[in-house]
């Protein structure tokens, strides 16, 4: 049995024993660390073993960052963000990652239309460097913004 398939086994075993359980997508990429916060953040704040946090970085560099900040799994690439969409919970990244050819042309069309289309809750973080206003927002300091989506990911963990 792989290690994908042991994660699979024990999120349906935990579903027969009516456990909920979140399937947390973070998706990231040049160096991953946003992502690295934001999973950091989770695991400070005390955030379920149940719940599996899987990172896909849109590189080796950002998987690599956020399973070191402590991913339950990690892959890279195009076909990894499309793959993992069909089935998460809740997807988490900046903005970007729904943007085609953000984050320097890291995010190609197929990745932010599979992040769009996925039927997840998505929780992302505005970034100035994609090129896109989000009017009604107020500034946060980048360790607000870390905070806020720790505090909405708990929140929709708990629902």
């Amino acid at each position: 049995m792989t290690w994908d398939c042991t994660l699979d086994y024990n999120r349906q075993v935990q579903k027969q024993r009516g456990e909920s359980i979140v399937k947390l997508l973070i998706i990231d990429g040049q160096s991953g660390r946003l992502g690295a916060q934001i999973i950091e953040g989770l695991r400070k704040a005390g955030l379920s073993n149940a719940h599996s946090i899987i990172a896909v970085g849109t590189n080796a560099l950002a998987t690599s960052g956020m399973i070191n900040a402590g991913a339950d799994q990690g892959a890279t690439g195009e076909n990894a963000v499309m793959v993992q969409c069909r089935s998460a919970d809740v997807i988490i990244g900046p903005i970007g990652i729904t943007l085609a050819n953000a984050m320097l042309g890291e995010i190609t069309p197929q990745m932010a239309v599979a992040v769009g289309a996925s039927d997840a809750h998505r929780v992302l973080i505005p970034s100035e460097k994609c090129s896109t206003s989000i009017i009604g927002i107020s500034p946060m300091t980048r360790k607000q913004q870390i905070d806020a989506c720790v505090a909405q990911v708990l929140a929709l963990c708990q629902q």
